[in-house]
């Protein structure tokens, strides 16, 4: 059986560098831009009982890793609004393990999550392309340890949480052969 650590963290931990080049941001946000149709060529020829298969043991479904990216990256995308429109916002974190146990993330369709995130993330990389550099520096306050977020380094927060979880995805699928 594989070790739990790489089933959780196929890709590793998110690592911010301390200097965010316009090359790494930009990489970052190709990836935002790309993660829907990635997303959405690996599970739409899976079925239900397939979706409902936990990605790892102990895990959320890949129906509940489908809907946690929406959840999530809804919540990201707001924190960028925040960040770029108020001094230094104190955001409000959320339960993510409780909000992954809700009916929805367990039996809802996922074309609602995936249509969600299409949508959502074609808005948010048309607002971060048109941003001026300036505004990258600018900042939330996330609540767990008062920590300072620039919305550089929640680009790459969400693109590593987008491609965390799609490793899940892929893994779970070639460990299966599906």
């Amino acid at each position: 059986m594989e070790n739990l650590e790489k089933l959780r963290y196929p890709i590793g931990y998110f690592i911010c560098p301390v200097i965010i080049s316009k090359q790494v941001r930009n990489s970052w946000i190709q990836e935002l831009e790309n993660l829907p149709e990635r997303l959405g060529s690996l599970v739409l020829s899976l079925n239900e009982s397939q979706l409902d298969t936990p990605y790892r043991p102990g895990g959320w479904s890949i129906r509940q890793l489908i809907h946690h990216i929406a959840d999530s990256h809804h919540h990201s995308y707001t924190r960028f609004k925040w960040a770029l429109t108020e001094e230094a916002p104190l955001i409000k974190a959320y339960d993510e393990m409780s909000w992954s146990d809700l009916m929805d993330a367990k039996t809802a369709p996922i074309s609602l999550s995936l249509t969600y995130i299409e949508a959502l993330h074609a808005k948010l990389v048309f607002l971060l392309k048109g941003l001026e550099e300036v505004q990258f520096e600018k900042y939330y306050i996330h609540p767990d340890g008062q920590v300072e977020v620039t919305v550089a380094e929640n680009i790459g927060k969400y693109a590593w949480h987008g491609n965390h979880h799609l490793a899940h995805i892929q893994n779970l699928v070639k460990r299966e052969g599906w």
